[in-house]
């Protein structure tokens, strides 16, 4: 019987000892040949390599891996060691010999690469028909384009061969193939997810995104990937609270455009979906506030019509001067255009976006999400192959400002026209605004959406976590106070109740101190990407517990808050660095009880 690949169903079914990797593996063969796509994969790792990786992941036990068996896709023009990396170029490619960096983050949580997907050839195009690979097959309409340049990546999870997987969005290329397939692509703040290991397209605005069956997969996803690269130059340390979660159920103002500053291109099933969206944003606590759109209308001209087309001919300058006629011709067009502009015209238009940067800026004070139609419409492979070039710039009307303004963006589906074929809207914020995007985009997706992608399947319920109630306080514990541990009955005595296991951030290191009774770890926090993902337990104890609880604590150990995985900030256990002389460093075991296990 068919069964979801999102992450709380999977999650459920290896708890349940339903499901191991190696069965999943063997079922997703099956997927895979029954799909009957090839143009959806670049490279296809073979049966006995995703065993090999399904059987190391299992050896490590879920404990450590927060992405404990989940299968993903890699757009093929990020790095994956020992796999050829083309760009949809053959003539490209190279094989890399360590994986991108958000790639390894993935690895490393336990999810299992199925392969390398077909893509807009050097990521270049929204429409998804630019590879000498083919085109891979829009599952709603085979007549219908896929989406680019993520084409292979949408449809991979769109289809259910993937639980999720990684795309890259300079233009849109992350959230065009999310409404044509009916799943959820996330964008993120640029410079927050590493490029490192990603062949450029404008490497000055390009970004890995993240395609998902939900909101919160999503999010989950980009969580564990993200982390600040100090060897990506263009990466980003995120502000103080940036990640802190945001209750769905608070009331917010969202900006739409005027209506005269909407286009369509004669589509007549899209404004009314849009409109129906709009709706049920209102009905969902959402303040509707009308915004002037002339700002990121103007910036969205500037990425083709203006110099940046040279940064794509800079990433491939060189290759074309040796291999121009290996380069698809509308492609090749494209980026040969970028040989013309000069110095100065980088520098006018520099200036240009600054001022529509202001300008946009101010629309952050009125409203806290923007909402616009992912694409205003679709079309047909034949459409875009009588006129690939006007149709594709069609597609960008309200995605290519994204990065050109430093917003963060989410794609949702929110229904389906009556000729069969999904619609979304995305979600726009400035920078580092990703943690309230998800917050209203989860809720909108679940309220206007019942089916998972192009699966017959339903949306799963809400993978929430339990919190802590409005009169407790929710505490992270790391060490003694674990379920079964020495001191846990400290925390049962008190009437705290556990209410999940998770993983800190990877900012922080865990110590396993020296003369300590009964033995205890140190956890210190540091800057992101310098520690790793800790398992801890997050309990509920009423404020007077708490208060209790908490004055009993010995130094060096205290009290504060703690970053978790899934973006939430929670009271718990800290570590004074001034204990941590003669204490051994236990952080490659991702937790207290995999250390003790060990001893």
């Amino acid at each position: 019987m068919p069964f979801s690949l999102d992450l709380t169903a999977l999650r459920a079914a290896y708890a349940a000892g339903t499901l191991t990797p190696t069965a999943l593996i063997e079922e997703l063969c099956r997927r895979l040949e029954a799909h009957g796509d090839p143009a959806v994969w670049i490279h296809r790792l073979s049966r006995a390599e995703l065993l090999a990786h399904a059987k190391r992941i299992e050896a490590r036990g879920p404990a450590a891996q927060p992405l404990y068996g989940v299968p993903f896709a890699i757009k093929d023009n990020i790095d994956l060691a020992g796999i050829p990396t083309t760009a949809a170029c053959p003539a490209f490619a190279y094989t890399p010999t360590e994986s991108a960096f958000v790639v390894q983050r993935l690895l490393d949580a336990g999810a299992i690469p199925l392969g390398k997907t077909n893509l807009d050839q050097f990521a270049t195009g929204l429409v998804g028909v630019r590879s000498p690979y083919g085109v891979p097959r829009n599952p709603f309409h085979p007549d219908m384009i896929p989406g680019g340049s993520s084409s292979g990546s949408a449809v991979a999870v769109a289809a259910g061969l993937v639980s999720f997987s990684l795309g890259t969005d300079t233009a849109g290329s992350g959230r065009v193939p999310a409404s044509f397939n009916n799943i959820v692509g996330l964008k993120p703040t640029k410079g927050a997810l590493s490029t490192r290991g990603v062949v450029p397209a404008c490497r000055s605005l390009d970004c890995v995104s993240v395609f998902a069956l939900t909101v919160e997969d999503a999010a989950a996803v980009t969580a564990i990937a993200g982390g600040f690269d100090a060897s990506d130059p263009f990466a980003r340390l995120a502000p103080a609270g940036a990640s802190d979660s945001v209750a769905a159920s608070t009331r917010f103002r969202f900006g739409v455009p005027a209506a005269n500053q909407l286009e369509w291109f004669g589509d007549a099933f899209s404004p009314l979906l849009f409109a129906d969206a709009v709706r049920r944003l209102e009905s969902l606590g959402g303040v509707r506030v009308e915004i002037d759109f002339s700002p990121f209308c103007d910036a969205a001209r500037l990425l083709y019509e203006g110099p940046w087309v040279a940064e794509r001919w800079s990433a491939v300058r060189d290759f074309h001067a040796q291999h121009a006629d290996a380069i698809f011709p509308v492609t090749r067009k494209i980026i040969e255009g970028g040989a013309k502009p000069l110095a100065v015209d980088a520098f006018e238009a520099g200036y240009k976006l600054a001022a529509l940067r202001r300008a946009a800026d101010a629309t952050w004070t009125k409203v806290e999400t923007l909402v616009l139609p992912t694409a205003a419409t679709i079309y047909t492979r034949a459409q875009v192959e009588a006129d690939p070039i006007t149709l594709n710039s069609r597609l960008g009307t309200y995605t290519n400002f994204a990065n050109l303004l430093d917003t963060a963006a989410l794609a949702v589906p929110t229904g389906f026209r009556p000729d069969g074929l999904p619609f979304g809207v995305t979600l726009f914020g400035p920078a580092w605004s990703d943690a309230r995007l998800a917050a209203i985009g989860g809720v909108l997706h679940r309220a206007t959406s019942s089916k998972a992608g192009a699966t017959g399947l339903g949306l799963s319920a809400a993978p929430l976590a339990p919190v802590a109630k409005t009169d407790e306080i929710a505490l992270a514990v790391v060490g003694a106070h674990l379920t079964g541990e020495p001191l846990n009955g400290q925390l049962t005595s008190l009437g705290a109740r556990l209410l999940h296991t998770t993983h800190t951030t990877d900012a922080y290191r865990l110590h396993a101190l020296a003369g300590t009774v009964p033995p205890k770890p140190g956890l210190v926090r540091g800057a992101p990407g310098t520690g790793a993902m800790i398992e801890v337990e997050v309990w509920a104890l009423a404020p007077a517990a708490f208060g209790t609880f908490v004055a009993a604590i010995p130094p060096p150990l205290g009290v504060g808050t703690l970053s978790l995985v899934d973006g939430t900030s929670v009271k718990g256990f800290i570590c004074e660095p001034a204990a941590l002389e003669g204490a051994k460093d236990i952080t490659s075991f991702g937790g207290w009880r995999a250390y003790r296990r060990s001893l």
